[in-house]
């Protein structure tokens, strides 16, 4: 599993637009609006490598409002909910 981070700006009228069209393209498990330099973020998980490589300079170009992104690909996780979602299984 690959696990990425977009970070997006869009033009300010198709914030919105773009957020809700993001988080309908396969790949693409959430989209944050966000304050800061940009405007959204998308978190991305894919099977493989190749997968994110179309995403990003693929489907994210048909994307009408994008004026930019930056792409964070993951190495680990680490998640405070995943590790007590672990340990509670046992607890039963």
């Amino acid at each position: 599993m690959v696990t990425a981070i977009i970070l997006i700006k869009t033009e300010r009228a198709r914030t919105m637009a773009v957020g809700e069209e993001l988080a309908e393209l396969e790949g693409i498990s959430e989209v944050y609006t966000v304050a800061g330099r940009y405007d959204l973020v998308a978190m991305v998980r894919v099977a493989r490598n190749e997968d994110l490589a179309d995403l990003v300079t693929g489907r994210l170009r048909g994307v009408q409002g994008i004026e930019s992104t930056e792409t964070l690909l993951s190495f680990r996780t680490y998640s405070r909910h995943d590790l007590e979602s672990l340990f509670a299984v046992g607890l039963g």
